[in-house]
C-alpha cells in the first residue's frame, strides 16, 4: 500500500490506511499536529503532544484502529484577584483515530513519548483481501 499526502478536494489512498482527518473536528486536529512517514516495512506517527504528561497519554487499539487520546487537566488556581484577559491553551482530553490494520498487535506496536512528541511505530501489513477489480458498468 502507498500512502499519498492529502490534497483539499482529492480522494487520497491516506484515509484508506489511516482514518483520522474526516471523522474528528477541526480543533482536535490543531491540538494533535501529526507526521505520518513510512520507512521500510513500517508506519511512522510522530504527534506534537506539548504541555502533556506521558502518563496522560493513552493508546488503544480494536478492530484495527489506533487511537491516540490525551488528556491535560486545568491548573486549579483559586486566586480571586485574578482573572484571564485572553486564553488560548487547551484544557480537556482529545483523540485521534488511525486505521492500521485488523493483523496488528499490540505488541508490534512501538510508542514513545519525548520532549512532547510522541512517535509510534506500526509494523505494514499487506491486507489478506485483494479488491476486486473495477469493472465498467454500461450506461443505458
Amino acid at each position: 500500500m502507498m500512502m499519498i499526502p492529502r490534497r483539499r478536494n482529492e480522494f487520497d489512498l491516506f484515509d484508506d490506511f489511516f482514518r483520522g482527518d474526516d471523522f474528528f473536528p477541526r480543533r482536535e486536529q490543531s491540538l494533535m499536529k501529526t507526521d505520518i512517514k513510512e520507512k521500510g516495512d513500517k508506519y511512522i506517527i510522530e504527534m506534537d503532544l506539548p504541555g502533556y504528561e506521558k502518563q496522560n497519554i493513552n493508546l488503544e487499539l480494536k478492530d484495527g484502529y489506533l487511537t491516540v487520546s490525551a488528556k491535560v487537566e486545568k491548573e486549579n488556581n483559586n486566586n480571586e484577584d485574578e482573572r484571564y484577559v485572553h486564553k488560548e491553551r487547551f484544557y480537556g482530553e482529545c483523540s485521534r483515530n488511525f486505521y492500521v490494520g485488523e493483523d496488528v498487535t499490540e505488541e508490534e506496536i512501538f510508542a514513545e513519548f519525548k520532549n512532547g512528541i510522541l512517535k509510534i511505530n506500526i509494523p505494514k501489513k499487506e491486507a489478506k483481501k485483494e479488491l476486486p477489480e473495477a469493472k465498467k458498468i454500461e450506461i443505458q
